[in-house]
């Protein structure tokens, strides 16, 4: 059987691309403009651009047309990992201490002298061990409120308890708000399960309420999903009051809340969780690989008594339980008080690196948390992310465009930086390179 005609041509254009024939960031024609030099009919341009588009070769932006992209950059940058050496790796947040090795050695000789050690080459309980629930849940006390440890469930790391949220609570077809700039972790998860997220004007991170409740008097929306403490990816935290006002709208229009607070320990002083605040509506979802190690996949969720059981069924149907080691060596940390000490670390090494940071981008507009190891660079009027990464891959830094984190149709032009896991010496002049690559593309006037 013959191919159509638009997957034809859809195959040559591609080729012109993959061989260098389009350049990277080149413009293509508007669609009838193709269509004309084709000899096809519009509808049939349209269709082929959208091929290409679906094939990650181009990326249309509104009112200024459709660009090649450069296939050596996949379209998940920012939310598969790519691990190349000799990169410095500008994608993914993994903050570190010269410590976190000694830590560790210390963690394990007190689980090896422990007494109950055998306990752990047995299968848990599916939501962790009733003692290391509450542990957990003492540790939470200062920002959540008294949690009974049967709402808290352990997970294998927040992301695990954000795919459990989507695959246990909600079904194919169903419809989430989210930030218009929100997790990539979380639209994995929502695509897992085949929801749709529905992007909320939210300015500077900070959810608009008024949007909220328009997208809900037009059609069925389930629940909401928020980072309201330190917002990634531009590090936001919304005041108590448009919290409230947020968990209004999510009465009236019976939305269930999923509060991601993987970053909430950087805000020394946040205002009341969502979950403090309306505790029958809110599924509260945090970890520990922020604050203590990114390889220790632990993490937990909070949910209402309502929801704990099909939860539950999620964690038995994808881990049986969460490793029972990693468990210990964790509430151990929390009780000799290693846990507070290493979020206290992290938020200094925060707040040293953004003045770093703040040196070198003096003249531009960055949005960041204070005490955050990452950053959100967005670009000048005409200027386009994706030739700026290309140049920065080609001096062996990799850094994010704003796709992954994108909500809409359209992303916005900007840059995602995380520079937590990079050397501190070093910083400054890696920071330099990266600013050096926005001026290539945009020279002051």
């Amino acid at each position: 059987m013959s191919k159509a005609r638009y997957t034809r041509l859809a195959d040559l254009m591609s080729k012109a691309i993959r061989e260098g024939k389009l350049a990277p960031g080149s413009r293509l024609p508007t669609h009838r403009a193709f269509a004309e030099a084709s000899g096809v009919a519009l509808a049939t341009a349209t269709r082929v651009y959208k091929e290409l588009e679906s094939r990650g070769l181009v990326a249309g932006e509104t009112g200024r047309g459709t660009f090649v992209r450069d296939p050596g950059l996949p379209m998940t940058l920012g939310v598969h990992q790519s691990a190349a050496e000799g990169v410095t790796d500008l994608v993914f947040n993994m903050p570190g201490d010269p410590a976190d090795a000694a830590m560790l050695r210390a963690g394990l000789r007190r689980l090896a002298a422990a007494g109950d050690l055998e306990a752990m080459l047995r299968y848990q309980p599916h939501g962790g061990r009733m003692h290391e629930r509450r542990i957990i849940a003492g540790h939470l006390f200062p920002r959540l409120g008294p949690i009974g440890a049967d709402r808290l469930l352990v997970t294998s790391g927040s992301q695990h308890g954000l795919a459990a949220v989507c695959l246990g609570l909600f079904r194919p077809g169903d419809a989430i708000a989210a930030d218009a700039l929100t997790y990539p972790g979380f639209k994995s998860a929502a695509a897992l399960r085949g929801l749709e997220l529905v992007p909320v004007s939210s300015p500077q991170g900070i959810m608009d309420p008024d949007d909220l409740d328009r997208h809900c008097r037009q059609r069925t929306i389930r629940a909401v999903y928020l980072m309201p403490t330190v917002q990634s990816p531009l590090g936001a935290v919304i005041d108590e009051a448009a919290r409230r006002r947020l968990l209004a709208v999510a009465e009236r229009h019976s939305l269930l809340i999923i509060e991601d607070a993987a970053y909430a320990f950087l805000e020394p002083d946040p205002p009341p969780s969502l979950l403090a605040l309306a505790p029958d509506r809110t599924v509260y979802i945090g970890g520990f690989s922020k604050n203590l190690a990114t390889g220790l996949r632990l993490g937990y969720m909070v949910a209402p008594p309502a929801h704990t059981a099909p939860l539950l069924e999620v964690i038995r149907a994808t881990t049986w339980n969460a490793p029972a080691l990693v468990s210990a060596l964790v509430t151990g940390w929390i009780e000799d008080g290693t846990l507070s000490q290493c979020e206290e670390n992290r938020r200094r090494d925060g707040a040293e690196r953004q003045s770093i940071l703040k040196s070198v981008f003096a003249d531009m507009p960055v949005l960041a948390h204070r005490n955050a190891g990452f950053a959100w660079l967005p670009l000048g009027k005409g200027v386009r992310a994706q030739p700026i990464v290309t140049e920065l891959k080609e001096q062996a830094i990799s850094v994010s465009g704003a796709e992954p984190f994108a909500a809409t149709a359209a992303a916005p032009q900007a840059l995602r930086l995380a520079f937590g896991g990079v050397p501190k010496a070093g910083l400054a002049g890696i920071l330099q390179t990266v600013k050096a690559a926005v001026r290539n593309q945009n020279p002051p006037a």
